[in-house]
């Protein structure tokens, strides 16, 4: 056996997860800014309003992974569910309900481009790649 520094994710924990995905919110939410303003000058402000609505969205979805990753990380502990597992779940599923109600309004509203609105929602991948990145790096 070696004695030598082991990698990070030897002794990933739920808090280690936690702590990742709140890093990725801010890595996310401070592109969706940076972005959007780029946007805002080069391309006008209606594709800039609409990369702003999926990088919120891309935000917002980042948090609802992480409750939902901690209801299941319970469960695979063999810990007792949260209470109201059943709502977290709903709600879950009525979030999605209104990104998707608030995609087809700022589409509507703001008369984007629908392609500069799923670059606003995969930036959530982006922030999540990032911060992958800098853990596998050590």
């Amino acid at each position: 056996m070696s004695d030598g520094p082991q990698h990070p994710l030897v002794d990933f924990s739920d808090a280690d997860l936690a702590a990742l995905l709140r890093r990725a919110a801010r890595v996310t939410a401070g592109l969706g800014v940076v972005v959007a303003l780029i946007l805002l000058f080069a391309m006008g402000w209606r594709n800039g309003a609409v990369f702003a609505v999926g990088a919120a969205i891309s935000v917002a979805q980042i948090y609802e992974w992480g409750r939902l990753i901690r209801l299941f990380n319970a469960s695979l502990d063999g810990q007792k569910a949260p209470r109201g597992a059943g709502l977290v779940v709903s709600l879950f599923l009525l979030r999605l309900i209104l990104f998707a109600a608030v995609i087809y309004g700022s589409l509507k509203c703001f008369q984007g481009s629908p392609i500069v609105l799923v670059c606003g929602l995969g930036l959530a991948v982006a922030g999540l790649i990032w911060e992958a990145m800098r853990l596998l790096r050590g």
